[in-house]
C-alpha cells in the first residue's frame, strides 16, 4: 500500500476540482439517515483532511487516519489556518490494515477511493474486521470505491496532465485486467525558489521532479459483499455515487453501506 509522499505537497492543488462540499453533505445525509446525527466518527484514508474537517463542521467529533505523515501534516496546518485548535480533530498516522483505537466509534467512513488502495482481498477483509471491531453496536460503515468500469473503460491506458503556475504533473494510467489492478505512474514538477550569489539576479526558479507509482484494485460489488459478510459485518446496501439509485454497469463510483454485527469476543461497554 503506497503512501503519498512527494505528491502530498501538491495534492490539494490538483484536487481543487473535487466537490468536497457536495460529497460531505451527501455523506452526512447518509449518516443521518442511518441514525448517526452526532458522536465520534472515524475517517480512514483521510488525506489532507478535506472531508474530515467538513464533517467536524457539521457537528461530528472526528478522528482521521492516514498512512502518509506528509498528508497529515498538511491536514493539521489547514486546521490551524481555519482557526481550529490542535485538539479539535485527532489525526493518527496508521495503516488502515492494522489501525488501533482506544474505544469504539458511532461510524466509520472512507471516501475518495481509499479502499481501492487495499489490493489484496484478504487484507480488505481484515480492514472490514477492524472496522466491525471498533464500531458501536449497530454502528454504520460507509465507504466509496471506484468500479471496474471506471478503471477498465475510462482511466485505463490514458494519460492525464495538468500545468499550474507553481507545479505540474503527468498521470499515466495502466489497467491490468487479469489482476484487476490499476497502476498510476505520477511525475510531479514542483517550482522551487533558490537564492543566487549574484546580487543582481537575487533569485531564480527551478523545478524539482518527483515520481511515484500507486496501485489500486477494482472490486466487483458481489466480492465486496462477500468480504463484508466474511468479516462479520452486515451488508446493508450500495448506491451509485451521489444518488440513492442502485449501481449499474455504467457506475464509475459506488457507495457501500454496512452495519456492525455483534461478535462473541468483542467487549461491549
Amino acid at each position: 500500500m503506497q503512501a503519498y509522499t512527494g505528491f502530498a505537497n501538491v495534492y490539494d492543488t490538483f484536487m481543487d476540482n473535487v466537490p468536497y462540499e457536495e460529497w460531505s453533505e451527501y455523506l452526512a445525509g447518509l449518516l443521518r439517515e442511518y441514525g448517526v446525527r452526532d458522536g465520534l466518527v472515524l475517517e480512514l484514508g483521510c488525506g489532507t483532511g478535506s472531508i474530515t474537517r467538513r464533517l467536524f463542521e457539521l457537528g461530528y467529533d472526528m478522528i482521521g487516519i492516514d498512512l502518509s505523515e506528509d498528508m497529515l501534516e498538511i491536514a493539521r496546518e489547514k486546521d490551524m489556518d481555519a482557526g481550529y485548535s490542535f485538539d479539535d480533530i485527532l489525526y493518527l498516522n496508521q495503516d488502515m490494515r492494522e489501525f488501533e483505537l482506544y474505544g469504539t466509534v458511532a461510524a466509520v467512513v472512507s471516501i475518495c477511493d481509499s479502499m481501492n488502495y487495499i489490493t489484496k482481498p484478504e487484507e480488505l477483509k481484515q480492514v472490514f474486521r477492524l472496522v466491525n471491531n471498533y464500531l458501536d453496536p449497530q454502528g454504520i460503515f460507509i465507504f466509496d470505491m471506484n468500479t471496474v468500469h471506471k478503471y477498465r473503460d475510462i482511466l485505463g491506458e490514458t494519460t492525464i496532465a495538468e500545468n499550474r503556475e507553481d507545479c505540474s504533473f503527468i498521470w499515466e494510467n495502466y489497467y491490468h485486467e487479469k489482476e484487476a489492478i490499476n497502476q498510476y505512474d505520477i511525475t510531479i514538477y514542483k517550482k522551487t525558489e533558490i537564492e543566487l550569489e549574484d546580487e543582481e539576479l537575487e533569485t531564480t526558479s527551478l523545478y524539482e521532479r518527483m515520481e511515484e507509482t500507486h496501485y489500486q484494485r477494482a472490486y466487483e460489488l458481489e466480492e465486496i459483499k462477500s468480504l463484508l459478510i466474511e468479516a462479520g459485518m452486515e451488508y446493508v446496501t450500495a448506491y451509485d455515487a451521489m444518488t440513492k439509485d442502485a449501481p449499474t454497469n455504467d457506475s464509475e463510483r459506488i457507495y457501500v453501506i454496512a452495519r456492525e454485527k455483534k461478535q462473541e469476543k468483542k467487549l461491549y461497554l
